[in-house]
């Protein structure tokens, strides 16, 4: 259905890029709209204080962005209860109303990098259901931070004011993964969002996050997220991209068990995901829970 189609509270954007679907399921149809590599829901608000889709879209699949299109300013003025209920479902974006929707406008907002990468990604984590203390999310986005200028875990230990040793034992001790996947998973996703935002060779963006060259990037990213630069150029947003390697990370047994199995509970089966996107977990060691 084109941009111009009657307004549904709900829709779905995907890949590409295209049309707008509008969506009437519950969270099961969610999920498979949710398969497809670089989804976003598209929330055209009411003014109700308590809307409908409000709990539908707290529980939303994991990966899924979440554009908001704003009512007309005099109904929102005065109801702060309808902006909470926004914030807290952690959107990707906040748009006025427009009278006409066009999905390539909403597309440009989805790979649009943050403001605050390492803020949105731990707020991502814990809306995953990863209960990290305050200072280990401070370790994190300190390490999301440092992850554009920083190669190795021994420079991030030594920014980090701590020896290698002490900050794997924080992670291990809370059943995370280790310092040098949180390290590379950080500074892939800068290169992911670097793609999207720009028509340079994968080689020249390669080179200016440090990498020797293109094969080195590709290779990392198959390694830790199961998708190549093409995939992760042509599917924009950077929550299904985090969400891909906590599914990994899952799977090699690097979260804790309860985070491990809600995070692969979202990914069982994938019958909606194209088959040249499906991956095979890689190996890994498994790391015991915190107690």
């Amino acid at each position: 259905m084109s941009g111009d189609a009657p307004h549904a509270p709900l829709s779905i954007l995907t890949h590409p890029y295209t049309a707008l679907h509008p969506f009437d399921g519950g969270r099961r149809a969610l999920k498979e709209a949710a398969r497809d590599p670089g989804s976003a829901v598209v929330w055209q608000v009411g003014s109700a204080e308590d809307p409908p889709e409000a709990e539908l879209l707290r529980r939303r699949p994991g990966g899924m962005a979440l554009l908001v299109v704003l009512p007309h300013a005099a109904r929102i003025s005065g109801n702060p209860e309808l902006i909470r209920r926004i914030q807290e479902l952690r959107p990707h974006g906040i748009l006025p109303r427009y009278d006409e929707l066009r999905p390539v406008e909403l597309a440009h907002v989805l790979r649009r990098p943050p403001f605050d990468l390492a803020v949105d990604v731990t707020d991502y984590i814990a809306w995953r259901g990863l209960e990290v203390d305050q200072e280990t999310v401070r370790v994190i986005r300190r390490i999301v931070e440092l992850a554009e200028e920083l190669k190795s875990v021994t420079a991030l230990a030594r920014s980090l004011y701590m020896s290698r040793r002490a900050l794997g034992r924080r992670f291990m001790s809370r059943g995370l993964p280790v310092p040098s996947h949180w390290l590379q998973m950080a500074r892939l996703l800068r290169v992911s969002l670097r793609l999207q935002n720009s028509d340079a060779s994968v080689f020249s963006v390669a080179c200016e996050f440090g990498y020797p060259d293109g094969f080195s990037v590709s290779n990392q990213m198959s390694r830790l997220f199961g998708f190549r630069p093409t995939e992760v150029r042509e599917r924009f947003g950077w929550e299904w991209i985090l969400e891909a390697w906590l599914r990994r990370e899952a799977e090699a047994g690097a979260l804790t068990p309860t985070v491990a199995g809600r995070v692969r509970a979202e990914a069982d089966d994938e019958p909606g995901m194209p088959p040249a996107m499906r991956k095979p977990a890689r190996p890994g060691r498994r790391v015991r829970s915190a107690s």
